[in-house]
Parts: C-alpha cells; structure tokens; sequence
C-alpha cells in the first residue's frame, strides 16, 4: 500500500468539498451574512487538512498509476473524510447538538441515503439549506469521478479508482479516456439538474426551492427544505415533475449516454432496463388500485400520483415524502420497502440491491431448475443476451450473501445498542433504509419522522449502513483486511 498516493488524493477530495463551500458562503452574503462566519471557517479548516494530506503525500518523482489496493482505500476513506469536512458548517452554526449528529446529517447527504436529524428544517438558514442539498448533489455521481477528470495534474491515474467508485457489478467505460467518461458523466448529471430545475420553476417553485429538489432528486437524496418534504407544495405539476427525474435518476448513466448519442433502441433492449421499468408500472398500479379501490383519495389520477412517486421515491431510494404513506394498508408499506431492497439501475446514482443484480440472481435459478430436469443440458446465465461469466455471476451471489450478512448484524448492533423505543421491526426498518440509502422506512422511521431520537451508537452504526451500501460493500469491507494495507 503506497499511502502517499492515498494521501495525494484525499487532499484533492478535502478541497474539492471545501471549495464547494463557497456557494452557500455566496448566498449568505445575500442573504446578509447569516451563518457567513460559520461557511468561511469552514472552510478555512477544509483547506488546512487539504494541504496538510497533499503534503504528506507530495513526494513524488514521476507519474504513478493508482492501484487496486490504494483504489479503493482512497473510495473508502474519501467519503469519510468528505463527511469529516463536510460537517464542520453543521457544528459551527449550532443547527445540530453534537458532532455525532453533524456526522450522520453529512454522511447522510454525501451518500444520498436522506436520512435527517434535523427536527425543523424549516427553521435553519437558507446557507446551510443549500450546503444540506449541495452533500447530495456532489455525493450522487461521486466526488471520485469528478475528480478522474484532474487526477493527471496530481500525477495519480485513476482508471482503478473508476472500478472501484462507480456502482454496479460491471462499470462501463464510456469514452476511451476515464476523464473523458468523468466530464461526459458530469454533463448528464448537470444537465439532468438544470431541466428539473426549469421544469419546477414552471410549476410555481421559487428558484431556491427548486434547485434543492433538484440536487435531491437527480443525486437520489431525498433531503427537502420543507418539514413535511414535497407534500409542503401540494401541487400536482410537482409531484409528477419529481417523479419522472427520480425515476430518470434511477436508469444506469450509461444508458442516457445511449439516449443522448441517439442510440434508442440499443438502450430500450437493456435487459435491467426494461425489467426496472416493468418494475416501476407493475407495483405503481398495484399500489394504484389498493389506494383508489380502498377510497384513500377523492380520484384515480391522485391515486395513481400518489403510488407513482411513492414507488419512484422508494425504487430509486430517493426518500422524498408526498403523502403519509404510513396510513396505507401493511401490503403497500411492504411493496415500498421491497422496491427500496430492490433498487434502482447498477450505474445509477441511486441504491439497492440494483436491478440487474436481481436478474442475474433469478435466471441463475432458472438455470440450475434447468439442470435438474436436464442434467445433460448446457445451459447459461445470460443478460443482454450475452453469458454472464462464472466469475461475474458468483460476485453477484458473493454480494447477496455479504449484504445480508451485514444486514443481519448491523439489526443486532442497532437492537443491542438502541433503547425500549427501538423494537425489532422499526430497527431492521432503519437498517434496511440506512443500506439501500433510501432515507425513510416503516414503523418510527416512516413518513416525515427523522432519526434524531435515536441513541449515538445506534446513529454511528447506520452511519457503517450508509457508507457501505453507498459503496457497494466491498469498498468499505477491504478497509478492515489487513491485506488491503500491506506493501
């Protein structure tokens, strides 16, 4: 493990993180200072331990290519030293009690899970408002794969840290340079923000407003600037706008790549595509004539907009709120959380299992039915068409079986650290929304309820929850092999 290169490129995420800090230091100028000092010694102290990292790791003679090992200790430290910096302005303007607390609301943000515990939102300064979106936005597609795009001017390559970053089991390489991919990447992302900002601004929402939700929405955060989430608008046009960039959000970046490019129907044949689609209009509909049959709303275009964003909110485990869906029958609470278990696209910025990952795993039991009815047949799993080789298929089942492994032990540490308030169903509700990085659960996590009531060992185990389900598992585990720090 060469832990200068690891250094080197911890400096450049600290002061990426801490440049960021500059808007909302820029709107509380406008705003007449409020919560300046705060933003400003902020990151003041960002670009302290930015320099005192590219130091530590400066000495260099040539150009180094990052390897697998410091690959992916640089995506796993990375988001903890993110987190780190990124919650200095949440202690510094007294919004929140504890760094404890500052630590969960900024892991919170950098890994789009849109878990709070902030108890009004609405109450806290625009400035901060603004940086609590902002954790989101640049968390969704990775503050690693911005920067790929300047990883040459530090002399590190980074086409490893690429792999490890992206989530998914099989990253495409879009472009034949990895900071080409990176801007390209960028630029869906940017322009994916800019539109749903316009397209909310239409539907009555002021500009600040707007671009929150849209930072949320595209990054699949969650966090609103309202307490009672997207439901404080109450309009139609909103909810239906959301909901079609959440669902957008959720599609593999690789396939907008497609899209842009005009290759349509190459990106329609995506097998996980079009099983994520199928997915998305089969539970909404479900959910659709529970709710209209049952008499929940006055008619069938607010049932339906009511089970299509829920659906997409859980899907692409966004976590944003437009109806107390903890008033709907157990069946349909059920339905969320599976979709939220499930997930969204591999190559998307929102979490789950993922949706191809499903596939690979239920056309492996097809395939072994198969061989049991005809033992001498040879039969494949395939995606797309083609055959997914041994090694990617038993990475898929390797990665079921470590996820619900830490599932299972990340709800015993929260059952055992947590108090009479926490019961088993509502502890593996929080567990389940920590690690598919969806935000809201069931139970005392369901709705609008946040996670602030919650003791600080139970808060530091999720924190594990999110960060691991944000980098795909293995990014964090190889972080406590010893193997992963030997030369």
């Amino acid at each position: 493990m060469r832990l200068r290169l690891v250094a080197r490129v911890l400096s450049l995420v600290s002061l990426v993180v801490s440049l960021f800090m500059i808007f909302p230091m820029i709107l509380s100028v406008i705003d007449g200072g409020v919560d300046l000092h705060a933003f400003a010694s902020s990151l003041a102290c960002g670009l302290t331990i930015s320099f005192a990292l590219f130091r530590a790791g400066a000495e260099r003679t040539d150009y180094e290519e990052l390897g697998i090992r410091e690959a992916f200790a640089v995506v796993g430290l990375s988001w903890v030293i993110a987190t780190a910096v990124g919650a200095l302005p949440y202690v510094l303007t007294d919004v929140l009690g504890s760094y404890t607390d500052a630590f969960f609301e900024t892991m919170s943000g950098f890994t789009t899970t849109g878990s709070t515990v902030i108890t009004d939102i609405e109450a806290a300064s625009r400035p901060l408002l603004l940086w609590r979106a902002m954790t989101h936005w640049l968390g969704g597609m990775g503050i690693i794969v911005l920067s790929l795009a300047v990883l040459p001017f530090l002399g590190v390559g980074g086409m490893e840290l690429y792999k490890a970053e992206v989530p998914g089991p099989t990253p495409e390489k879009l472009t034949p340079r990895v900071q080409q991919t990176a801007l390209f990447l960028w630029f869906v992302y940017m322009l994916l923000t800019f539109l749903e900002t316009v397209f909310l601004m239409l539907g009555g929402v002021d500009f600040f407003d707007a671009l929150a939700h849209a930072f949320s929405t595209i990054s699949t955060g969650g966090f609103s600037t309202k307490n009672t989430s997207v439901a404080w608008f109450g309009s139609a046009w909103v909810e239906w706008v959301i909901t079609f960039f959440m669902v957008a959000s959720g599609v593999n970046f690789s396939l907008h790549f497609l899209f842009l490019t005009g290759f349509w129907r190459r990106a329609g044949r995506d097998d996980e595509f079009r099983a994520y689609l199928w997915l998305f209009v089969g539970v909404t509909a479900v959910i659709a004539v529970v709710l209209w049959t049952g008499e929940f709303y006055p008619g069938p275009e607010h049932s339906v907009r009511a089970a299509a964003f829920q659906v997409a909110s859980f899907m692409t485990t966004t976590g944003f709120v437009s109806e107390n869906y903890i008033l709907w029958p157990y069946f349909t609470q059920f339905l969320l959380l599976l979709m939220a278990f499930i997930g969204s696209c591999a190559g998307s910025t929102g979490g789950g299992l993922k949706v191809v990952r499903l596939l690979v795993l239920g056309r492996t039991i097809r395939v072994v039915c198969g061989n049991l009815l005809h033992p001498r047949a040879v039969l494949h799993t395939r995606v797309n068409g083609v055959v997914v080789s041994p090694q990617a298929r038993d990475g898929v089942l390797a990665f079921f079986t470590l996820y619900m492994g830490i599932l299972t032990a990340a709800s015993l540490s929260v059952t055992v650290l947590g108090d009479d308030r926490l019961d088993v169903p509502t502890a593996l509700s929080g567990v389940i929304a920590s690690l598919a990085n969806l935000g809201p659960g069931l139970g005392k996590f369901g709705g609008i309820e946040n996670y602030a009531w919650l003791p600080a060992g139970v808060k530091w185990v999720l924190c594990f929850c999110m960060l691991a389900g944000r980098l795909e598992l293995y990014a964090v585990i190889l972080l406590f092999l010893p193997g992963t720090w030997k030369r």
